[in-house]
């Protein structure tokens, strides 16, 4: 991140952390109360500091973004374990394997909108999924093949893994808060798109939805992927039937098959208001 300039005289915070690393050995300096707080990982990781590790997780990626220039996006959620084509002969099951062409829809997809973004040199429309393989895959790998840049917002978990490789490394974020994480992923959204998944795309696609739902955010594109896959998964209508959403709630929600057809709602897509 960059230094913006101080307006004040005082001593920059980095030369006193380097400066803690050349004091004296004594029982005084060893002492962990002696530690400077910005610095003291165990202190940072204590229970009381919790508001401000997630004021945090906020900050540093809203202030890379911001340094980058990048004034909106276009979310990409999706399961993690949707194969490549060309793989999916190792899908865990038929089903998924069937589903395989939604990677190539996916990339196809975010090539495009990446091809768009960067008439407005990287600013507006920036492809952004959860950083990791399948479908986020596929939309990182999208944009990098048309000479973009894209986000990937990761987050750590219980089983080991990395971001997927065609994340722009400098936009490349990783989150201890799933709730920071999913702000990050509506704060600057001009559309967003759901492929399918499982709990953690439903997860998103459910919050983003009551976001919109209840006027707490604009209305966006907000494209599903598979229509018969997502109406096997929810009863949407039944829903409405119910009376536990309003019929006109299923009007927030467009299905498609193909990357076109996605980009032709964006395209004619009026902005407004919630």
């Amino acid at each position: 991140m960059k230094d913006d300039g101080r307006s004040h005289p005082f001593r920059h915070s980095i030369e006193d952390a380097k400066a803690a690393r050349r004091i004296p050995d004594t029982p005084q300096t060893r002492a962990p109360a002696y530690r400077l707080a910005f610095t003291d990982t165990d202190f940072m990781m204590r229970a009381e500091l919790r508001p401000v590790r997630l004021q945090l997780e906020l900050l540093k990626p809203e202030m890379i973004m911001d340094e980058r220039g990048i004034e909106s996006t276009v979310v990409m959620f999706g399961g993690a374990r949707i194969p490549e084509p060309s793989q999916k002969d190792t899908a865990k099951t038929p089903y998924l394997a069937e589903l395989s062409h939604y990677y190539e829809e996916a990339r196809k997809f975010a090539r495009v909108m990446t091809e768009r973004s960067m008439e407005s040199y990287g600013r507006e429309h920036v492809i952004c999924t959860g950083g990791g393989p399948g479908v986020m895959e596929a939309g990182n790998r999208g944009a990098h093949e048309a000479g973009g840049q894209s986000i990937g917002l990761n987050i750590v978990l219980p089983h080991e893994q990395a971001p997927n490789p065609y994340v722009t490394p400098d936009l490349s974020f990783n989150f201890h808060y799933f709730a920071i994480r999913k702000m990050h992923f509506l704060m600057r959204a001009r559309a967003v798109t759901v492929f399918p998944g499982g709990f953690g795309t439903l997860d998103e696609m459910f919050e983003s939805l009551t976001l919109i739902q209840t006027g707490r955010m604009n209305k966006i594109p907000f494209i599903l992927f598979g229509k018969e896959f997502w109406k096997e998964i929810i009863n949407w209508d039944r829903l409405a039937e119910a009376g536990t959403i309003s019929p006109e709630d299923l009007e927030l929600i467009s299905f498609v098959e193909t990357a076109e057809e996605a980009v032709g709602i964006i395209d004619n897509w009026t902005y407004g208001c919630a």
